[in-house]
């Protein structure tokens, strides 16, 4: 077994936490796959992993090289797959990728098995985080990016806009009534979303005229994530500013109302960022393309 296919044995270990399975889904005899990990350890100098009865782990000389060795394989298999583009399975190796955290809960996490399914070798790290990572510092290979992007290194692959839209509650406009012009704001409650990298929160937007205007308005609720803004909303503590898709169900069993239908605010542009590389990696090509095709309907 070559340094490559050792290294892509340790990887199957980790992503099973089993030797068995490991040896199960790369078609080999388990002595050979705990004979490779044991001729890795005494190479490098170190264990990889903690074994006991029940499960396999990774050790903290493991964990690092996790990172290393997934992106070396990658770029190996990357390299391979240039000259065998129709190689059968697809794509293979890990893609580890960072999107906000209610995008990942309620659009990519359920349809995850329609892409594991046409790529059977791919093997996907999703994380969700409302917070702006650092692909390079944290190793990610792309991230779905949602709002506009700060001054950045990264290269973006935009894919459309979200729509955005105002609502609350009934229970909200029966007791303060309806808004209907955005100067009328200055009598009404918002939920404040707060930025987690300032504290401070963001001020009420619409677009008139080709023209963004921007108004601070009253709030005794601030919040850092969309779940709990939403569920602010729904309680009726003030008015929020959303994208549709992530409250069409609301609106359509009356839930929430939209409100000031004429005084949006500008759609927010939606794009995958990676790192510069010479050549994108296809498992990333793979990743957007997926993206394009799932958010393709609720994107302007």
């Amino acid at each position: 077994m070559d340094r490559i296919d050792t290294l892509r044995t340790f990887l199957r270990v980790a992503a099973t936490g089993s030797f068995s399975q490991a040896a199960d889904q790369l078609g080999l005899p388990r002595p050979s796959v705990s004979m490779a990990i044991q001729q890795l350890e005494a190479r490098l100098g170190v264990r990889v992993f903690h074994r006991t009865t029940r499960k396999v782990t990774l050790t903290q000389d493991g964990q690092a090289l996790l990172e290393r060795a997934s992106a070396l394989v990658g770029d190996m298999e990357d390299l391979e797959a240039r000259f065998h583009p129709q190689a059968e399975g697809g794509v293979v190796g890990r893609l580890r990728v960072d999107v906000p955290s209610r995008i990942g809960r309620r659009l990519i996490a359920p349809a995850l098995p329609d892409l594991l399914a046409r790529h059977p070798r791919l093997d996907i790290e999703l994380g969700a985080t409302d917070r702006s990572v650092d692909l390079v510092a944290e190793n990610i290979d792309c991230a779905l990016r949602v709002g506009a992007l700060g001054d950045s290194s990264l290269v973006a692959h935009p894919l459309g806009r979200f729509q955005l839209i105002n609502c609350a509650s009934p229970a909200y406009v029966q007791r303060h009534g309806r808004p209907q012009s955005p100067q009328d704001l200055r009598l009404h409650q918002v939920v404040q979303y707060l930025s987690l990298s300032t504290g401070q929160a963001t001020p009420w937007e619409w677009q008139e005229d080709g023209t963004r205007h921007t108004l601070r308005v009253e709030g005794r609720v601030g919040v850092t994530n969309a779940e709990t803004y939403i569920a602010c909303a729904l309680s009726g503590l003030g008015l929020i500013q959303i994208p549709r898709f992530d409250v069409e169900e609301h609106l359509d069993d009356g839930s929430l109302i939209e409100l000031l239908p004429h005084h949006r605010p500008a759609p927010m542009p939606v794009q995958v960022v990676y790192p510069h590389r010479r050549h994108l990696s296809r498992r990333v090509q793979v990743f957007i393309a997926w993206m394009e095709e799932l958010l393709g309907s609720r994107l302007t």
